[in-house]
């Protein structure tokens, strides 16, 4: 009489002869794929935050790391190179978008100081002349 052990233990060795050695044997290893994936959205998300005020300051960081992610993503994967591609550029396009943001971001703050510098300057200028 076979004790419920030994049947086990040959179901088990049945089940891994037939699949042809362990039960996680089959599944591919495209570690790059979720990567790809991954820089994909947050390129979108960085590319969507650039034109939310309040939100910029969190999406420029997944910005950066969707450029980081597509760059890792190209290298690692062999059927996701579209998708790691596509947040690669996104990525890009969002930083340079961020640094157009933020250079017109300073030069309004700096036109604005400036102007409010002439007015009190033009005002004393305009009492001294009267």
């Amino acid at each position: 009489m076979a004790t419920f052990d030994n049947l086990l233990s040959k179901a088990v060795y049945f089940i891994r002869e037939r699949k042809g050695g362990s039960a996680m044997s089959n599944v591919p290893n495209d570690s790059g794929k979720g990567m790809a994936i991954a820089a994909m959205i947050c390129g979108i998300l960085g590319i969507v935050g650039v034109w939310i005020p309040i939100v910029q300051y969190f999406t420029f960081v997944l910005s950066i790391l969707g450029f980081i992610l597509g760059l890792v993503a190209r290298r690692r994967t062999v059927t996701g190179k579209g998708m790691a591609t596509a947040g690669l550029v996104l990525g890009i396009i969002s930083i340079a978008c961020y640094a157009i943001v933020f250079l017109c971001t300073v030069a309004c703050v700096g036109a604005l100081g400036a102007a409010g510098t002439l007015g009190a300057a033009g005002t004393s200028l305009g009492n001294a002349l009267y």
